[in-house]
């Protein structure tokens, strides 16, 4: 669920999964393991990822519960 909306949230924001683990200081291929639910992101982590989309994490968490 997470996946789907942070790669769209990515999408929006006209990054690709590099960029965004560049400005978010963190390894490419987790980018990828988040958007396809094969990890889920810490709270610290969520928070960075946000941070790097301009996004408020209750923003986030909002559209994934939406997704639902």
């Amino acid at each position: 669920m997470l996946g789907k909306v942070l790669r769209n949230l990515r999408e929006e924001a006209g990054m690709t999964q590099e960029e965004l683990a560049f400005k978010a200081k963190i390894d490419r291929p987790y980018i990828s393991q988040l958007e396809h639910d094969k990890k889920s992101p810490t709270l610290k982590m969520l928070f960075r990822l946000c941070d790097a989309l301009g996004v408020k994490a209750s923003e986030l968490i909002a559209r994934v519960e939406e997704s639902r």
